[in-house]
């Protein structure tokens, strides 16, 4: 019987011990439990793990698990310890499958979140696989609503503590000073897409709850000015109506745990005629550079009214016209200029 007792005594690098073990020890205490038959001892960055060699050999290898986990996502929540204990496996690596199913979040009422088209799901697996993904195409294609269902699906699972959800009040040059009401209601009406998503996927109290807590932020770009953003899944909606600078200021505002979406139509630009728009730009210049994606949608996404794949079809059509109006006048075009109706908005 001696023989099949065994000490293992293991070493924790590369990560914190307290976000290992967690405030008094409560993922600790979660190890212990799942392993009553031996001893678990914690000093500094040492385990020490004795016990019936079958045992604390599985013990060690869930606290490798643990520590891997944590070494990948740079955080441990409790709930992923509780399932990595339960079900054997990364619960980050099931959290990656379930993606895959196409159901993104549950909503009020039993509401069924999910992909709907081929370039949705290219999007959701674009978020997974990077940081920082520009999500481009036409009214209607579900690029904001796909955003803000993987920003939720991200909170409910606790791979982020906030969801950021920010677009550039353009039309109001940012002032919104003429408009009549209080901050809020002047700023409320460029930011209702985001909030009319947030109300199809979360119930009204707990909605309330997150953004009286802060939780949930839904603030106008300027406002993103001088923060850093951490552990956080920020979205940029209509990121096609930011300056350079604009956006340069928000990619920089990015901490080392953070996801970011930046979504926009470059058919429908509102900036002013000698203004490019920052997203087209930053696209060009951050082609490569890994950890970064884009992803374009088209009017065979479109989930709207039957009519709006057509409209978006003529505008093409028109603005293919255009453009070989111009390389006929002036000669072509590089592949990344702007759009031909910019390009003589820049001229002038």
């Amino acid at each position: 019987m001696r023989s099949n007792l065994s000490e293992i005594i293991l070493t924790v690098e590369g990560v914190d011990p307290v976000e290992l073990y967690g405030e008094k020890d409560v993922k600790l205490n979660l190890l212990r439990k799942a392993f009553p038959d031996i001893s678990i001892t914690a000093r500094g960055n040492s385990l020490r793990l004795s016990g019936e060699k079958r045992f604390t050999q599985r013990a060690k290898g869930k606290f490798e698990q643990m520590v891997r986990v944590l070494k990948e996502r740079r955080e441990l929540p409790v709930h992923m310890v509780e399932e990595l204990l339960l079900n054997g496996s990364n619960p980050f690596e099931n959290h990656l499958h379930h993606q895959d199913s196409k159901v993104l979040v549950h909503g009020p009422n039993g509401k069924v979140i999910k992909v709907k088209t081929v370039n949705q799901q290219k999007l959701v697996n674009a978020s997974l696989e990077n940081d920082v993904v520009f999500a481009v195409g036409p009214a209607g294609t579900g690029k904001t609503y796909t955003a803000v269902a993987l920003a939720v699906n991200a909170l409910k699972n606790r791979l982020v503590k906030k969801i950021i959800l920010t677009r550039p009040a353009v039309e109001a040059g940012e002032s919104l000073g003429f408009l009549p009401g209080d901050l809020k209601e002047k700023i409320d009406p460029y930011l209702r897409p985001l909030y009319d998503a947030l109300d199809d996927m979360i119930p009204a109290e707990k909605l309330n709850y997150f953004m009286e807590n802060r939780i949930i932020e839904i603030a106008p770009l300027a406002y993103m000015r001088g923060r850093t953003l951490d552990n956080a899944f920020i979205i940029l909606d209509e990121a096609q109506n930011t300056s350079s600078m604009q956006i340069k200021m928000f990619l920089t505002r990015l901490g080392p745990n953070a996801k970011c979406i930046l979504t926009g139509d470059l058919s429908q630009i509102d900036l002013p005629m000698n203004v490019r728009s920052g997203m087209r730009k930053a696209i060009d210049i951050l082609k490569g550079i890994e950890g970064i994606a884009v992803v374009h949608l088209s009017a065979e996404d479109v989930v709207r009214h039957r009519l709006v794949k057509d409209v978006i079809r003529a505008y093409e059509k028109d603005s293919e016209r255009q453009r070989l109006d111009w390389e006929e006048k002036h000669g072509k075009l590089p592949e990344s200029a702007p759009a031909p109706q910019e390009a003589k908005e820049e001229e002038e």
